[in-house]
């Protein structure tokens, strides 16, 4: 199994916008061999920003790296450059992860 995570600093009051992004985006996901899971995860929140975490699941890394180069990533994140860019302290940092148990 393979995990792709992107880490999303959020503006603080802006937590419940940045949700309602993810439930109305489509992600293509389903189209894509090799793919498990999504979970969008909410972190805590200091005094700068709330966490949260978008996390795939993937039968194995190459499957990933497929999704990477398909029609439905390009469709997908079409739609994400769309999104109000007020949400973020920055961009998303990208973690890669193989489980080893």
């Amino acid at each position: 199994m393979f995990l792709a995570m992107n880490r999303f600093r959020i503006v603080l009051g802006k937590e419940e916008d940045f949700i309602a992004h993810w439930r109305k985006r489509n992600s293509y996901l389903s189209e894509v061999p090799g793919f498990i899971a999504f979970h969008l995860l909410r972190g805590d929140t200091n005094a700068e920003r709330t966490l949260f975490a978008s996390h795939t699941m993937w039968e194995s890394e190459q499957a990933f790296a497929d999704w990477t180069q398909s029609e439905a990533f390009r469709k997908a994140h079409m739609q994400a450059g769309q999104s109000p860019r007020d949400f973020y302290l920055g961009p998303p940092q990208l973690e890669l992860f193989e489980s080893v148990l």
